[in-house]
């Protein structure tokens, strides 16, 4: 596991990244700024930022956030001083894993990723990734119907009968995707990266 972390004030890194090191299996990396997190995001990939939301030159960590999700997949905590409730429902619009209020300690670190961690490693394949990158023009026309009706929560047997196509035609349809993806078949990963990432669906023909 790549973890992240985007805060200022490089003791407060520093020690988050000892506690995360301490008792997580992951690699770990710090970018103190917006500089320094745009170059280690596209050389790092990770598959989870802890953000500071309050960040030196009046830098908003959501909207970094906001940003970041454009062009990447990954899961985010958020560290932040701030208690007030508008910041926090701002906050939870970018769907975050936990929430820690400053100042940190190792237990609020420690249960903060724990509660987070079978998320992660349920979504490892298919998370870390550039989506600028996904090669979705790859697909063929019924393959993009079929990732279409993905998107739809539905079934396999619910596919087929609605392009009239046998739910085995539709099977290996999916396993193509899965290829052109560079996911695994099986544990429902294409409907987890479907529903992760709906904006990069092709449109229909």
């Amino acid at each position: 596991m790549r973890v992240l972390i985007l805060e200022d004030d490089i003791i407060i890194a520093r020690y988050i990244e000892l506690q995360v090191k301490n008792n997580f299996p992951c690699t770990t990396a710090i970018a103190l700024n917006n500089a320094e997190l745009q170059l280690t995001m596209s050389e790092m990939l990770p598959h989870l930022v802890l953000c500071d939301i309050n960040l030196e030159e009046d830098q908003d960590g959501i909207r970094l956030i906001e940003e970041l999700r454009r062009h990447y997949c990954f899961e985010v905590i958020f560290i932040t001083s701030y208690q007030s409730k508008a910041i926090i429902e701002d906050a939870l619009k970018q769907k975050p894993l936990n929430y820690i209020i400053k100042p940190v300690d190792e237990s609020a670190i420690y249960a903060a990723l724990k509660l987070a961690w079978p998320t992660l490693e349920a979504n490892k394949e298919i998370g870390a990734f550039r989506k600028k990158d996904l090669p979705v023009a790859e697909l063929t026309s019924m393959e993009r119907r079929i990732m279409h009706h993905i998107s739809q929560n539905r079934t396999t047997r619910e596919i087929a009968d609605l392009l009239y196509l046998s739910p085995y035609t539709v099977k290996n349809h999916r396993h193509s995707i899965c290829q052109k993806l560079d996911l695994k078949d099986g544990n429902n990963a294409l409907l987890r990266w479907v529903m992760q990432n709906k904006e990069l669906i092709p449109a229909i023909d």
